[in-house]
C-alpha cells in the first residue's frame, strides 16, 4: 500500500511539472539552446529594414519563452515588413495573409506569441510619449532561424515586438531612427 502511494505521488508530480512546462508565457526565461549559423546562399537573405543575416559558424541563442507579461511589459521594438517580398518572408502566421506597411501590425517573440493565443488580438505599445494599438499577426520565431524558412535571419530575441512602419509612424519616431527602440506593451 505504501509503494502505491509513493508511485502515485511521483506520477502526480511528473504530470504537474509537465503541465507547468506547457505554459511558457509567464516564466522567467533562460536560453533553451543555440543554433549554428549557416551562410545564406547569394541573394537569399533579405536585408530590408536593416535585418541581420546569419553568419557562418556563429552561435545564436534560442528561447522557448519570453519575460512575463504585465501592464507595462518591457520589450524591444524592431522594424519588419509584412507585405509580399518584404523581410517578413512568408504570409503572416495568424491569418496566412500579407499586411500593408500602412497597417499597425506586429509579430511577437515565441513566448509572447504563445502558440498563437494572441493571434488577431490587439496590443498597446507605448514609447516616445505616445501609444498605438496594433494587431498581432505573426510570430517572431525565437526557437529557429538561419534557414530558408526564416529568410536566413537569426532567431528573434525573447523580448521582441517586430512592428510595421505604421507602428513606428504612430509612435512619432523620426524615420532615421527606425529599427530598434525600447518600449512597453500590454494586451489591449
Amino acid at each position: 500500500m505504501e509503494t502505491f502511494g509513493l508511485k502515485a505521488s511521483l506520477i502526480l508530480v511528473a504530470i504537474l511539472l509537465f503541465a507547468d512546462c506547457l505554459n511558457v508565457e509567464g516564466q522567467i526565461c533562460h536560453p533553451s539552446g543555440t543554433i549554428r549559423g549557416k551562410k545564406p546562399p547569394p541573394g537569399e537573405c533579405n536585408q530590408d529594414n536593416d535585418s541581420d543575416c546569419c553568419k557562418e559558424g556563429q552561435l545564436y541563442t534560442k528561447d522557448k519563452c519570453s519575460p512575463p507579461v504585465s501592464s507595462h511589459t518591457k520589450a524591444f521594438l524592431t522594424l519588419n515588413g509584412f507585405d509580399k517580398d518584404e523581410d517578413g518572408g512568408a504570409p503572416s502566421e495568424c491569418d496566412n495573409h500579407y499586411h500593408s506597411d500602412d497597417t499597425p501590425v506586429v509579430a511577437l517573440s515565441t513566448g509572447w506569441y504563445n502558440k498563437g493565443s494572441r493571434c488577431l488580438n490587439n496590443i498597446t505599445i507605448t514609447a516616445n510619449g505616445r501609444s498605438v494599438v496594433a494587431m498581432v499577426v505573426d510570430e517572431c520565431d525565437s526557437t529557429m532561424g538561419c534557414d530558408s524558412v526564416h529568410d536566413y535571419q537569426p532567431p528573434c530575441r525573447n523580448n521582441i515586438v517586430d512592428a510595421s512602419r505604421a507602428v513606428w509612424k504612430a509612435l512619432g519616431v523620426p524615420h532615421g531612427q527606425w529599427g530598434g527602440l525600447d518600449i512597453t506593451w500590454t494586451d489591449a
